[in-house]
């Protein structure tokens, strides 16, 4: 019998539930980059000053970066070939784990692919059904995913809020305690030296995801737990990632030696994939070693900081409490992000609009990151920029298309 009506075939709905997106200004377009990343390049043909990448120190084209990748591309090849598990793990990825061990003080490091593959195998690795794990509200969607995989009970304390998380722990404890160390929305930091105790005492893990603050914060870029002046302990695992103050691909979990051990026996993301390529473990080695050396990148960053909120300030721009490259100018209804972004970038600016379900409803933002490769003339076009965004809701058109 023939089935052609649509009610049969798999896709159906799938058009009307993207109509809906776009109704309520939450549909997502890709944009092609044709060019390195940089501040300055073209988009979709077009010439654009960019504020809205995650390579904070601007090590993405760095010049010995591309000669350490292009060295190990002739040393290595192109890809692994296989898992780490099985013959792809190299002596370039080797190296490289020994050296962010030694950078973040742990007494290992193991590569992951990505940062969203990390934090889904330490959580899965660590904590199972009848477990509980809490999570700050707001953090990344990889850690919350992670918890739901687990099967483990999941709860959620108040952003930040180093009481509400003692409340929820409770009597009984945790298996573990996950939070950002910067939020990624909101560039504002976890409350570490108070976390730390509270987890501690109550015999929890606490996994910290570093990924917007290695490279960025810390002496040489250590992070977080640097910038507070914190050594962590067994009980701490920390996860970074390789794609945003470093430059490059991948991400790392740094911890004590049968922690390690453990998630390479039994985190899936990990036993279970390719590794990445040789070649781009060389670039990060470099990249590593530029970012921990070259401490004017991490000065610059907060010159233009320092820069924009004073700017920001004197606009009478809704800016966030952020003391990092994040700076959030919020925004509230996801109409009034979209247009403010399509103003921006009719201007040559391109400045992402973040809407729910990336932030919670009513939070809808532009999420303007620096790069320690923006000139003060980059800064100043943005601040007059800015100063030309209405207040007040527009009337937006054709809001799928963005």
């Amino acid at each position: 019998m023939e089935t052609s009506s649509r009610e049969h075939r798999p896709d159906a709905g799938l058009r009307e539930q993207l109509d809906q997106l776009a109704a309520a200004h939450r549909y997502r377009r890709r944009r092609v980059l044709d060019g390195p990343q940089q501040p300055r390049s073209r988009l979709d043909g077009r010439p654009m000053l960019s504020f809205c990448s995650n390579d904070y120190l601007g090590l993405a084209n760095h010049p010995e970066v591309i000669r350490a990748l292009q060295r190990g591309a002739e040393d290595w090849g192109v890809g692994s070939g296989a898992a780490h598990l099985v013959n792809g793990h190299s002596r370039a990825h080797h190296a490289l784990e020994e050296e962010l061990a030694a950078f973040t003080g742990r007494p290992r490091a193991l590569l992951f692919s990505t940062g969203y593959m990390a934090n889904l195998g330490i959580i899965s690795a660590l904590a199972g059904r009848g477990d509980k794990v809490i999570q700050d509200r707001l953090n990344h969607a990889s850690l919350l995913d992670g918890a739901q995989l687990s099967r483990a009970n999941l709860r959620r304390y108040p952003h930040a809020d180093a009481a509400g998380l003692e409340r929820l722990l409770g009597d009984e404890g945790a298996r573990l305690v996950a939070t950002d160390g910067v939020f990624s929305m909101d560039g504002d930091l976890a409350p570490l030296p108070e976390l730390m105790p509270i987890a501690r005492r109550t015999g929890a893990w606490l996994l910290v995801d570093d990924a917007h603050g290695l490279g960025v914060l810390g002496r040489g870029g250590r992070g977080t737990f640097d910038h507070f002046g914190l050594t962590p302990d067994d009980d701490c695992i920390l996860m970074g990632t390789l794609g945003k103050g470093f430059g490059t691909f991948g991400a790392f979990v740094a911890g004590s030696e049968d922690l390690v051990e453990t998630l390479i026996q039994r985190a899936r993301s990990y036993v279970f994939t390719t590794a990445s390529p040789p070649a781009v473990a060389e670039a990060t080695r470099a990249s590593l070693a530029i970012a921990e050396r070259d401490d004017w990148r991490r000065e610059r960053l907060r010159e233009l900081i320092a820069g924009f909120r004073q700017g920001a300030e004197q606009l009478g721009l809704p800016t966030m409490d952020s003391p990092t490259p994040i700076q959030p100018l919020l925004a509230g209804t996801e109409a009034r992000a979209l247009a403010w972004s399509r103003m921006l970038e009719e201007r040559g600016i391109l400045v992402g609009a973040i809407r729910p379900p990336t932030v919670p409803e009513g939070t809808a933002r532009l999420r303007i990151t620096f790069s320690a490769t923006h000139s003060d003339e980059d800064l100043d076009r943005l601040l007059d920029a800015l100063a030309q965004l209405p207040m007040a809701d527009p009337i937006a058109k054709d809001e799928h298309l963005d």
